[in-house]
């Protein structure tokens, strides 16, 4: 199928599980028809390109970088191909774009412009870890990296516990891997012990894959090891 001008949202892989399981064909004919990508970092994404089609013509393609090191003044002119008529792609480092990810300022602009934007289907591991925790999934929200200094971390664990408890609602959040197993056991010393909590790691990995949900009290005891590994936190108060 030809193309409409549009901004597309590539969901890419969050593990080494094989792409078919979790991209639809239809994102493998959208990407190879693509010859310009915002992304995070180039060269992960000439990986992700190859991944989907060995024989890509990566020297066909122009990317335009978009992370922390970014001029954000210049993010406007990323989108000029789109303005002339010609497709682009958005694509994360993993996940979906746009989510808890610096993608969502080119759609901003997009949709102040009138720029046609399609969201392709594809794994999100917030969304996944909320599916799997039987946690509320019609009253949720999702907090990014929460404070490093124990003190103010601390602070927040019971802002959300309590927000939990009083709105209904599951509070998500991540943390740098190599600090998961200090993040476990704070949110064990911290919250009450009949708070719920889930742990999501290696979503999608079907040979690693863990998704655990107990009441904290029974963390306190758990044994674990989720360091140096992807993973979501979740919890739930009632």
């Amino acid at each position: 199928m030809e193309l409409i001008p549009a901004l597309y949202l590539i969901p890419v892989n969050i593990s080494n599980a094989p792409l078919r399981t979790a991209l639809p064909d239809g994102n493998l004919d959208i990407i190879k028809q693509l010859r310009h990508f915002i992304v995070e970092n180039v060269r992960t994404a000439r990986r992700f390109l190859k991944r989907c089609d060995p024989s890509f013509d990566i020297g066909s393609v122009t990317f335009y970088e978009l992370n922390r090191h970014t001029d954000l003044t210049e993010v406007s002119s990323y989108l000029n191909p789109l303005r002339e008529g010609v497709p682009m792609g958005v694509m994360s480092e993993a996940g979906c774009p746009a989510v808890a990810d610096p993608g969502a300022l080119p759609v901003s602009i997009a949709q102040r412009e009138g720029l046609r934007v399609v969201p392709l289907v594809g794994p999100s591991s917030i969304l996944l870890s909320l599916m799997a925790s039987g946690f509320n999934g019609q009253g949720f929200s999702f907090n990014g990296y929460l404070p490093i200094d124990p003190r103010e971390r601390e602070r927040k664990l019971r802002e959300l516990e309590q927000q939990s408890q009083k709105l209904d609602m599951t509070q998500i959040f991540i943390e740098t891997p190599y600090r998961n197993n200090r993040m476990v056991a704070s949110l064990a010393s911290t919250l009450k012990g009949s708070t719920r909590l889930c742990v999501a790691c290696d979503i999608t990995d079907q040979e690693n894959e863990s998704i655990v949900t107990m009441p904290v009290s029974k963390w306190k005891t758990a044994k674990y090891d989720y360091d140096k590994r992807p993973a979501i936190f979740l919890i739930y108060a009632r």
